[in-house]
C-alpha cells in the first residue's frame, strides 16, 4: 500500500544563491520532511521588495496543485514585532512573514470564493531549537513549513487570527480614451510588465501605449513580430499589458521601474 504523495514545498526568497542561504533552508526541510518535494520559485526578488514577491507569487501560485505549500522569505521586519505567520488560503498553504507578500493569494481566495485561515506561528517547540534574530527563513519558517508537508494541521501550528496585513497594489482607472494603470514589476529581461490586464480593456481594442516619455503605436502579438530594439506593447502570458525592447531592456531604456506610469488608448 502507498502513502500519499509527497508534498509540494516552494521557496521565494530575495537571499540569491551566492550565500548558501538558501541551501540551508532546504536542508532543514529535508532534515524533517525528507520526502518533501522543493521548487525554487525565485530567489531573485529584489532585496527587501515584499510587493515584487506579492506579483511573483501571485502569478506562479494558481499553477501548482493542490496542497502545495509556498515558504515566502522576504523578511525586512525579521527579528521585530511582525507576526510569522502560516495560513491556508483555498487549496494551498503559506508559510513566511505576515507583511503582505500573500496579498495575491488573498485576492484570489476571496474571488473564487473559498475558505481561508491564518495563524500567528506562536509554538516556539515546532521551530528549531535555537532561533537567530535575523534567519527566521531557517530557525522559523522551513521548520514549520516541512511539519505542514508531514501533515501536521495548520491550526496546530499556533494561533488563528483574521487580519493579516495586505499591500495597497493599485488598480488602473479610466481617463480620457483610455486607462492609467503603473509598472507592476520588471522582469529578468528588463520587461515592464504593468497593472493592466486584458479584461480591464471590456472588449475595447488597445491603439497605443505611453510611458516614460514614449508612445508606441498599438500592440503586438509577440517579439518576433518588430526589429531589434524596437519599443513594443504586448499582452504577456498572464494578460498583463507589458511593455519591451525587442533583445534589449525596456527598463534601463525608459528609465521607469515598479510604480513608473503607464497609460493605454483604447477605441
Amino acid at each position: 500500500m502507498t502513502g500519499p504523495p509527497p508534498r509540494i514545498i516552494t521557496l521565494l526568497t530575495d537571499f540569491g544563491l551566492e550565500d548558501g542561504t538558501v541551501g540551508v533552508m532546504k536542508g532543514v526541510i529535508l532534515g524533517l520532511a525528507p520526502h518533501a518535494r522543493l521548487v525554487d520559485l525565485s530567489h531573485e526578488i529584489g532585496a527587501q521588495d515584499i510587493r515584487g514577491a506579492a506579483v511573483v507569487l501571485g502569478r506562479a501560485a494558481s499553477f501548482f496543485p493542490a496542497g502545495t505549500i509556498h515558504l515566502v522569505v522576504v523578511d525586512p521586519g525579521v527579528g521585530t514585532a511582525r507576526r510569522p505567520m502560516a495560513a491556508q488560503l483555498g487549496s494551498h498553504f503559506f508559510v513566511g512573514p505576515d507583511n503582505g507578500a500573500v496579498t495575491r493569494l488573498i485576492d484570489r481566495t476571496s474571488l473564487l470564493g473559498q475558505a481561508s485561515a491564518f495563524v500567528f506561528l506562536d509554538r516556539p517547540e515546532l521551530w528549531l531549537p535555537h532561533v537567530s534574530d535575523v534567519f527566521h527563513g531557517r530557525d522559523l519558517f522551513a521548520p514549520v513549513a516541512a511539519r505542514l508537508a508531514n501533515g501536521i494541521a495548520l491550526e496546530e501550528l499556533g494561533s488563528p487570527f483574521d487580519d493579516p496585513i495586505r499591500l495597497t497594489l493599485p488598480a488602473p482607472i479610466p481617463v480620457a480614451g483610455g486607462l492609467r494603470g503603473e509598472v507592476e514589476y520588471v522582469d529578468h529581461f528588463g520587461n515592464l510588465r504593468t497593472n493592466i490586464r486584458r479584461q480591464d480593456c471590456a472588449g475595447r481594442t488597445p491603439s497605443g501605449v505611453r510611458l516614460g516619455g514614449v508612445e508606441i503605436d498599438g500592440l503586438v502579438r509577440t517579439f518576433g513580430d518588430r526589429p531589434a530594439g524596437e519599443l513594443i506593447a504586448f499582452w504577456g502570458s498572464g494578460d498583463e499589458l507589458c511593455v519591451a525592447a525587442v533583445n534589449g531592456n525596456a527598463a534601463a531604456r525608459l528609465g521607469l521601474s515598479a510604480g513608473g506610469r503607464v497609460e493605454i488608448s483604447l477605441r
